[in-house]
């Protein structure tokens, strides 16, 4: 009977006959294993450790909730497709499918699609993009154009099939028929943004003189929705496509209570779709009404302007008098100059006949022919003096300035020598003041150098050590303050006495000497005035009441 194998020894068989995986293999085999397990999956968590696109253009980030992490990548085809973009910290649902890298062991999900996770999440991205571009100033109400009045062309954008297109085309044939441009976009989904935007920069890049005509205004519509379906509106492309614009333009997107960033853009919000045709055109029929009213209000002012110039035309008439009554004075008064004119005339021809008569007379006594004639005798007898004259005029001239050019030069020399004899004058005051001004800055050195010595002098004998010099000592505690008296001395204490020649330290031992118990008084005021009097000074005394520099304890 044979032994029956332990356990151990089982195991032990079937690792041995188990099959070896290469590294790749089981790398290949685990990835195959994930990716049919996990082909398409949709994972909510928080995007961490976004630096924005690699060199390559690819993304890395993690995806991570309260215990776990998973790696994620979107590559560089799939990025620019992104309707949301990464960003650190934001709450996404992400939609790919689950890989391994064989370079590191793990694994990861391959993005496809990115959306934020929830209502608060879109409101959050909502806020922060709003202050990014409020920040740049793209909502200012400086930057809003007036919508004009009756614009020649609309344009719309919007979808070409739903409501909101039939409801803005009823609602202008309505109010007043305009020519219509529709650029058809998509309003929700991939790709809606772009096109939008696209439309709007389209619509201002129109000639105003091409073939198709600009739009005078712009209307961005859409139907209501949930925040996902009108986040198209709320993309920066299309935020800033609106303010890159120069056609005014309203935005009619979703229902009153819904607002999307395109509405703080945009300059002016309608709060449907028909609004936004109402505010687009005004009331044919009530302009019609208008213009019909203001008509009358014409007609009505012309005629009552002409009733009342008439009437104040038939007033001034009444005023004015008669033609005869005007015309009488005048009258008359033509008749009396046709009575005078004709003496007048008369009278006139007498008196120029008489000067006439004079003048014949005059010439007659004086013929013109006798006066040429004494003329040419008067020419003949002056012949040559006037040329004689200027040669006699010029000759005296070239005398006189003869006569004055000696005069000058005689006056240039006395000049010049009195100036040099006033120079001369001049430098000898000088030399006699430097003189002067020498002798006296020798003067004043000379007594500066004496007052010097003598306050150098009286500095030394007011000077402490020179009454160090006389025997006196001066006494020093160990701080190297001065002890002024012994009241504050004890016995042991160190003190330093200072001699003119030196300094030496000394130890107290608390007894006064021998016959010294009393203190010495003071010379009395009495005799130290008698003393100066006779010349003497007591040095002990001056000494002790000098200035505060020759004061022993005053170092």
């Amino acid at each position: 009977m044979s032994p029956v194998p332990s356990p151990a020894a089982l195991q032990a068989t079937a690792v041995g006959n188990a099959p070896e995986w290469s590294v790749s293999d089981l790398a290949g085999a685990l990835r195959r294993t994930l990716e049919d397990a996990f082909g398409h999956v949709r994972l909510r968590g928080e995007i961490s450790g976004y630096r924005g696109q690699h060199g390559s253009g690819h993304a890395y980030f993690s995806l991570k909730d309260g215990s776990a992490r998973i790696d994620a990548v979107v590559w560089k085809g799939t990025f620019n497709r992104l309707r949301q973009k990464p960003k650190e910290g934001l709450e996404v649902i992400a939609t790919g499918r689950i890989t391994t890298f064989a370079g590191k062991s793990s694994y990861q999900i391959v993005v496809e699609a990115l959306e934020p996770a929830g209502i608060g999440a879109w409101m959050a991205l909502l806020d922060e993009r709003k202050r990014v571009l409020a920040a740049e100033g793209l909502f200012a109400p400086e930057r809003k154009r007036a919508i004009p009045y009756l614009p020649w062309v609309v344009g719309v954008v919007t979808s070409p099939t739903g409501a909101v297109i039939r409801d803005i085309l009823h609602r202008l044939a309505d109010r007043f028929p305009r020519p219509v441009l529709v650029w058809p976009v998509r309003v929700q989904g991939e790709g809606a943004a772009d096109e939008i935007a696209a439309a709007i920069r389209g619509f201002n890049a129109l000639s105003p003189d091409g073939p198709i005509p600009r739009p005078d205004v712009l209307i961005v519509a859409r139907g209501g929705g949930s925040i996902e379906d009108l986040w198209a509106f709320n993309e920066e492309a299309v935020v800033r496509a609106v303010a890159d614009g120069t056609i005014p333009l309203i935005s009619a997107v979703g229902h009153e209570t819904d607002t999307t960033l395109i509405d703080f853009v945009s300059d002016r919000r309608a709060p449907t779709p028909t609004g936004a045709a109402e505010m687009a055109v005004p009331v044919r029929a009530d302009l019609l009404a208008e213009i019909r009213d203001l008509g009358a209000r014409q007609r009505e002012g012309i005629e009552r302007r002409l009733v009342r110039e008439a009437r104040d035309l038939r007033a001034l008439v009444r005023a004015l008098p008669a033609a005869d009554a005007v015309l009488a004075g005048k009258r008359q008064r033509l008749d009396l100059a046709e009575a005078r004119l004709v003496p007048a005339l008369a009278g006139n021809a007498r008196v120029h006949r008489a000067r006439f008569a004079r003048l014949a007379e005059r010439i007659g006594r004086h013929p013109p022919a006798l006066a040429l004639a004494m003329a040419r005798g008067r020419l003949r007898l002056v012949a040559d003096k006037p040329r004689e004259a200027l040669h006699f005029g010029t000759l005296r001239k070239r005398e006189a300035l003869t006569h004055l050019s000696r005069r000058l030069s005689l006056a240039q020399a006395a000049t010049l020598g009195r100036a040099r004899t006033a120079a001369a004058r001049d430098g000898e005051r000088l030399g006699a003041l430097a003189l002067r001004l020498a002798t006296a800055a020798a003067r004043l050195g000379e007594r500066r150098r004496d007052r010097l010595a003598a306050l150098g002098g009286l500095l030394g004998s007011l000077s402490y050590r020179a009454v160090l010099a006389r025997g006196f000592a001066l006494v020093r505690d160990a701080a190297g303050g001065a002890v002024r008296g012994t009241a504050t001395l004890g016995p042991g204490e160190r003190l330093t006495l200072e001699f003119a020649d030196g300094r030496i330290g000394v130890v107290t031992d608390g007894h006064a000497p021998p016959g010294e118990d009393a203190p010495q008084k003071p010379a009395p005021a009495r005799r130290r005035r008698a003393a100066q009097k006779r010349g003497v000074v007591d040095t002990t005394v001056e000494a002790s009441a000098a200035a505060p520099q020759g004061s022993l304890f005053d170092v």
